[in-house]
């Protein structure tokens, strides 16, 4: 079986992937109902919130822009803080939906400059959402998102959207203590599942800009899911599998614990950094501390044909990962470290790392 080592969509355990072999049953019915009450209070915990929070048949992206058009209208200005290729489609979603963005990117490798962000905000008082990817996965970089709405919120009092669609139940992200207006987020990261679910929390200030907000919207209209999750039914037709395969991985977490959890991907991320480092590899963050706890970016040594690199792990070691995405292409590949990963597999792409690369004409540090 392949080492799948993406960003997402990450390898699902063995008993939650049984789970979705369940028989369907009425989502329309008790058992569901029943089922739906619980799974949204598990997700809950993990956002640290007690906001409402949906459960969504869609992909992050789907979460993204239920975010951008349940709280603006067309015209609305807005600031969009890109550190990547996810915080740019961040950005690129309330555009098309007709919102004046201002685009505050940063080099890619890079973390938010708050103090950018404040003087932004100072310059256009008229601003009324801060839109923000937390965890970059195309570059391997964490924003402080703490720092970032202690400024945006803390200062300004602007609407916070997040996009914690890589960094929520792996990467700590208190929802409410940070003042989170909107977080959204997906299965096929840090929780354990197959892509095919979204979450995403709405604060009571979200909801006032909901009653005043006029882009178009249906299928992801926040009013339906409020409306029927009151009568313990989803909108539209869930993905049942995927909510059988929910439930067990939120009473997993929690059996865990988040702060194990955490630690858990902290302890895979270090694994990883050091291991690449140790090949004689460079992190492709700039600064180290901000470097991501669920995917390891790698800097693609002078000389070396990335692609032929991930193809020789792929068709003789079985170990899959990303390359770069965009103007990254060939510039960088990523390990992805989120969900539940061993230290044994992480070790297994080290080693394939290792024999991999001087078939590429990289000398590793380990032969140096």
């Amino acid at each position: 079986m392949p080492n799948l080592r993406t960003p997402g969509p990450i390898p699902v355990p063995d008993d939650i992937l049984e789970a979705m072999s369940l028989q369907m049953i009425n989502h329309r019915g008790p058992e569901y109902k029943e089922m739906l009450n619980r799974t949204t209070e598990g997700i809950k915990r993990v956002f640290e919130t007690t906001n409402d929070v949906y459960i969504m048949t869609a992909s992050g992206s789907g979460a993204m822009e239920a975010a951008v058009v349940n709280t603006l209208s067309p015209g609305d200005k807005v600031v969009n803080v890109s550190v990547g290729v996810f915080g740019e489609r961040f950005g690129e979603i309330a555009e098309i939906f007709g919102a004046e963005v201002i685009k505050l990117d940063y080099p890619y490798g890079t973390a938010v400059d708050v103090d950018k962000l404040r003087d932004t905000l100072k310059a256009h008082p008229d601003i009324k959402a801060v839109l923000v990817t937390h965890n970059e996965t195309s570059t391997g970089v964490t924003n402080d998102l703490q720092a970032i709405t202690a400024v945006a919120k803390g200062e300004f009092g602007k609407l916070i959207l997040v996009d914690g669609i890589s960094s929520v139940c792996s990467i700590p992200l208190s929802t409410d203590a940070w003042g989170c207006d909107v977080v959204a987020t997906a299965s096929q990261k840090g929780w354990m599942l197959p892509p095919g679910l979204a979450f995403i929390s709405f604060s009571e200030e979200a909801w006032k800009a909901h009653a005043e907000a006029t882009m178009p919207r249906f299928y992801f209209d926040m009013s339906a899911y409020k409306r029927y999750f009151e009568i313990g039914q989803p909108p539209y037709t869930p993905a049942i599998s995927i909510m059988f395969a929910l439930d067990l991985a939120l009473h997993k977490i929690a059996s865990e614990g988040m702060g194990t959890v955490f630690e858990r991907h902290a302890n895979m991320a270090h694994m990883t950094r050091d291991g690449v480092k140790k090949l004689g590899l460079s992190l492709f963050p700039q600064d180290e501390s901000t470097a991501s706890n669920t995917v390891t970016a790698v800097t693609v040594p002078e000389g070396v044909d990335a692609s032929k690199l991930m193809n020789i792990l792929r068709t003789e070691h079985e170990v899959v990962l990303s390359g770069g995405q965009k103007s990254l292409g060939g510039k960088i590949f990523r390990i992805g470290h989120l969900g539940y990963t061993t230290a044994e597999e992480i070790q297994e792409v080290l080693d394939a790392l290792a024999i991999a690369l001087p078939q590429v004409g990289f000398t590793t540090g380990a032969q140096a």
